[in-house]
């Protein structure tokens, strides 16, 4: 990851919490940076703007080991719907994250529409 200030970032860690995994997780204040590999190191990174919608869940053997994952849906191409898997104060990591997309989202603009098409609003064509 290169000269950037990041405002948190963490290692995925595997189910008893230890940081034994090739993922890294960072975000700035406008970027949300996922690294994983070892021989071969693929770097993704997308807009706060255009995160959607984000969830915390935590599964028993999470709440034992301090862990929780985040599933984000955005609207980027490459990543569209993906998880922060295993990391450490979860909830607080989410909220931190969730105020960063409406900052960014009020600084770009964007509307309250969001991105996707809901079904149920639709009229029928006569």
């Amino acid at each position: 990851m290169q000269d950037i200030e990041y405002l948190w970032q963490a290692r995925k860690r595997n189910a008893l919490g230890l940081p034994w995994t090739f993922t890294k997780y960072a975000f700035s204040e406008d970027r949300l940076f996922i690294t994983s590999g070892f021989f071969k190191t693929v770097e993704n990174e997308v807009r706060l703007y255009r995160v959607m919608d984000l969830s915390h869940t935590r599964t028993l053997l999470q709440k034992i080991f301090g862990l929780g994952s985040i599933k984000i849906t955005s609207a980027d191409k490459t990543l569209g719907t993906f998880e922060l898997v295993n990391i450490r104060d979860s909830a607080r990591v989410k909220e931190q994250l969730s105020q960063l997309v409406e900052e960014c989202r009020d600084k770009k603009k964007v509307t309250g529409r969001e991105f996707m098409d809901d079904d149920e609003n639709i009229e029928p064509e006569n």
